[in-house]
C-alpha cells in the first residue's frame, strides 16, 4: 500500500460523504501523532519554529504543495516561531482522503530543517 505522501489529492465532486469516523482513526495512524483529530471534522497541528521567518518559509512551502495538490489548508495562528495547519473539505464539511493526503505530504516538509 502506497503511503499517503505520494498520493495525489483527486477533485472532490462534493457528493462524496465524509469519512466515517472509523477510517479516519485508521488514516490518522499514517500521519505525525501531533495531529489531532476534532470531531471527526478536521485535523489540526501546531507546527513551532525557531523564528519568524523559519514559520514563513514553511508556510510558503505548505502554499506550494498546496496548490500543486488543488487542496487548501487553513493556516491559523500565523505568527512568530509557530503556525497552525488546518485540514478538512469545504466541499462535503468534513474528512475526505484528500485532507490525509496533504497532512502527509505537510509531515514530510516539516521534517526538513527551515
Amino acid at each position: 500500500m502506497p503511503d499517503l505522501s505520494s498520493k495525489v489529492c483527486s477533485a472532490c465532486r462534493g457528493d462524496e460523504d465524509p469519512l466515517q469516523a472509523t477510517e479516519s482513526v485508521q488514516k490518522m495512524d499514517e500521519l505525525d501523532d501531533d495531529w489531532e483529530l476534532v470531531e471527526n471534522h478536521h485535523i489540526e497541528r501546531q507546527f513551532k519554529f525557531d523564528n519568524f521567518q523559519e514559520a514563513l518559509d514553511f508556510v510558503n512551502e505548505v502554499g506550494e504543495i498546496a496548490e500543486e495538490q488543488g487542496h487548501h489548508p487553513i493556516i491559523n495562528d500565523f505568527t512568530w516561531g509557530r503556525a497552525t495547519i488546518k485540514l478538512y473539505t469545504h466541499k462535503i464539511d468534513g474528512l475526505h482522503e484528500n485532507d490525509f493526503i496533504m497532512a502527509s505530504k505537510i509531515d514530510k516538509l516539516a521534517e526538513k530543517e527551515f
